[in-house]
């Protein structure tokens, strides 16, 4: 049991880590497909980050650890999280740690170490995208666990494992209202926290409109590649995330050999699907105005709230 337990940890850091430039890479390539384009193909993510990693890491003048730890902790907690969320299976050795204030509590970890870093660079840019970056994340936060947590009630506890698995055996969860409800509010604040389009474009270097952009302009080479590493985690974790919650079946709750491969199987493929809905999605969307995005956020804060409120009442109340 242990060994299988540990593999499918093993695996799932190795799926998000080494997955998720060529997620990356495919909702580039169907982007592009979209609108008429060839396309840089599946791996070019690969080639930028091994391009940057032989270039020289440069530092600006005055920063001190906060820059230049950010890239590894975003990465690292990153990595953390994606051992704890049941992306494989729900049966592994940390899955009674994989509590859902602890995940959203590393994704924020994350957030807050690139917006720091953003400030100790002294630019203005940096503070820009700083101040846009948490006040996306003060409004994102609560809506995923809100979201998650209107699953929680009926399974009786915010273990995600617990969660998942109870999905995976009474499926009417998931078609109710509340399980509907919780779907929509956290997948707005996943295209929100991952900084896709409509509330930012992870394409453009506008000065008026990038949030993520701003933040890391100041890094180079080795240090630029993590960061781009980390955001591209970031997006596989958390459409992982929401496949593990709202499409759950497949995921290995027995301890086997054969059902982890099959979970692997079945995971990727939730990706592929999910990754090119979004790029098709991107293609006929428009990125809103930056005064518009706390009322998008505050429309899927309330959705996630109603959740929350129909998940009470349809368990009873209790």
């Amino acid at each position: 049991m242990n060994r299988i337990g540990y593999a499918a940890v093993a695996g799932q850091v190795v799926v998000v880590v080494a997955g998720a430039p060529l997620l990356t890479g495919w909702m580039r390539q169907v982007r592009a497909r979209l609108e008429g384009r060839a396309g840089a193909g599946v791996l070019q993510p690969w080639r930028d980050a091994r391009k940057l990693l032989r270039k020289e890491p440069i530092t600006p003048v005055g920063t001190g650890p906060a820059f230049r730890t950010a890239p590894a902790l975003l990465v690292a907690t990153t990595v953390v999280a994606a051992a704890l969320v049941p992306l494989l299976s729900t049966d592994t050795p940390v899955s009674s740690h994989a509590d859902l204030i602890v995940v959203v509590a590393l994704i924020a970890l994350g957030t807050l170490t690139l917006a720091l870093a953003g400030l100790d660079t002294g630019t203005a840019f940096g503070g820009m995208g700083a101040s846009r970056e948490m006040t996306v994340a003060a409004l994102v936060e609560p809506t995923i666990l809100l979201s998650v947590f209107a699953l929680s009630i009926p399974a009786g506890t915010t273990n995600l494992a617990s969660i998942v698995s109870g999905a995976v055996h009474e499926p009417g969860r998931l078609a109710s209202p509340a399980g509907l409800l919780a779907t929509a509010a956290l997948a707005v604040a996943v295209l929100a926290e991952t900084g896709r389009i409509p509330v930012d474009n992870p394409s453009t270097h506008l000065e008026l409109t990038m949030i993520h952009e701003a933040m890391v302009l100041e890094y180079a080479g080795p240090d630029l590649a993590l960061v781009e590493l980390g955001a591209q985690m970031r997006l596989t974790l958390l459409l992982g995330l929401l496949s593990s919650l709202f499409v759950p079946w497949g995921i290995a709750t027995s301890i086997s050999w054969a059902a982890l491969v099959v979970a692997l199987v079945a995971f990727a493929a939730k990706l592929v699907l999910l990754g090119a809905v979004l790029a098709a999605a991107e293609v006929f969307w428009a990125k809103v105005r930056l005064f518009k995005v706390p009322e998008l956020l505050a429309g899927s804060f309330l959705l996630a709230l109603l959740a929350v409120t129909s998940s009470y009442f349809l368990s009873g109340g209790s």
